[in-house]
């Protein structure tokens, strides 16, 4: 039996992992849930799982959700002492990082402190603080577990070989709604344009993110630290099917892929149960369905955010924290009607341009860059004075 403490239970990933542990009730067992603000679904998840620890964005939702419950009663705590609490609750194995954003750093830093193997689905976790995670993990022989469909396809395509013989990791992308959209027509991006997703079903900022192709330029910056392998040999391949979900090419030529339908209950399955496996209920894959799987290289003239995303590594050690941050703010502006799709890879390259970059040593540093980004990049969109572009 593993005791599972899952941080964002209410997020797609976290209801996924809700659906795989209540298909196999003799493996897994919840021990903490935490959510932000969605109290009718996380109540209906306490009455189901019953955890010990449950908490949730503020004390007034705390105080809210505690007058809701009427059977299973946990200790209901708030905000980041409550994720806290929550990552390093004693009776668990395991934490399922799911939180969105930047908001995941601190209690996936405080799970691995202590001794918590993690199942990573918050990738800001390593944008963010890469260096400094994998030497937490070290030093506390934490182990990673990706979640991230594209990192699980190459966790699954180094098994049992050697990292050095790795000349490229190829990470495949959908291209998003847009990936047929000429470049002029892209100032016309609706809200519900760019929530509407061709393959995946996420939340809000994760979908936008895949739109503006942001989504993979973290993933590339993930795969750096999870794998330790430089930018310099980790590619971008658009391929629309979304079969093939990442690759790993070797020295003899060889590539090795890991292939699948689209359904995020596979990698957090194989995250949750390594080095076994579980049913998932996955359709398999079959493979007659397809007339052709295609692949080539993103337009980074049209997605400008993956080019950032690599000059952000390409900078040192607090830009890509700095990035990061200004990509969460445009893109709550955007989803918010402040500012027009096209402007937020704008409000980020104007944003990570003022910055200058400095060494990150401690967790409290990489918060102190996320800070600076986020309050430079509310500036930026304050000077657009509801430009769109």
């Amino acid at each position: 039996m593993k005791n599972l403490s899952i941080l964002g239970s209410t997020g797609s990933i976290g209801v996924s992992t809700l659906e795989l542990v209540a298909a196999h009730p003799d493996r897994f067992r919840v021990t903490a849930l935490t959510a932000g603000v969605n109290l009718e679904l996380i109540a209906r998840q306490i009455e189901a799982f019953r955890p010990g620890i449950v908490s949730v964005l503020n004390e007034g939702l705390a105080d809210k959700l505690s007058r809701m419950l009427s059977g299973h009663r946990p200790e209901i705590m708030h905000g980041v002492t409550g994720l806290i609490a929550a990552a390093t609750a004693g009776d668990a194995d395991m934490v399922v990082a799911a939180i969105v954003g930047a908001a995941g750093l601190v209690p996936t830093a405080a799970a691995i402190k202590a001794g918590k193997d993690v199942a990573l689905a918050n990738k800001e976790t390593l944008v963010c603080a890469g260096a400094i995670i994998m030497e937490l993990a070290r030093d506390y022989k934490v182990a990673l577990y990706p979640v991230d469909s594209e990192h699980s396809a190459v966790f699954q395509s180094i098994e049992g070989h050697r990292s050095e013989d790795i000349t490229k990791i190829i990470l495949t992308a959908s291209g998003g709604p847009f990936l047929e959209w000429p470049s002029a027509r892209m100032s016309t991006v609706t809200i519900a344009d760019a929530l509407n997703h061709p393959n995946w079903s996420m939340g809000k900022k994760i979908t936008i993110d895949s739109a503006t192709m942001m989504n993979k330029g973290l993933e590339v910056i993930e795969a750096r630290w999870l794998f330790d392998v430089p930018a310099a040999k980790i590619d971008v391949n658009i391929h629309p099917q979304s079969i093939i979900h990442s690759m790993v090419e070797y020295i003899d030529g060889c590539v090795i892929a890991q292939l699948g339908t689209p359904d995020m209950k596979a990698p957090i399955a194989y995250a949750l149960s390594y080095p076994e496996r579980v049913a998932t209920g996955v359709t398999p894959l079959d493979l007659t369905r397809f007339s052709g799987l295609t692949f080539f290289k993103p337009d980074l003239a049209k997605f400008r955010c993956l080019k950032l995303a690599y000059d952000a590594l390409d900078s040192g050690p607090s830009m890509p924290a700095v990035m990061n941050a200004a990509n969460e703010v445009a893109v709550a502006a955007f989803l918010e009607g402040r500012i027009g799709f096209i402007a937020i890879p704008r409000v980020i390259e104007e944003t990570m341009s003022a910055h200058g970059t400095v060494s990150l040593g401690t967790i409290e540093d990489v918060l102190h860059a996320d800070r600076w980004g986020r309050n430079k990049a509310a500036e930026v969109i304050g000077a657009l004075n509801g430009v769109f572009r």
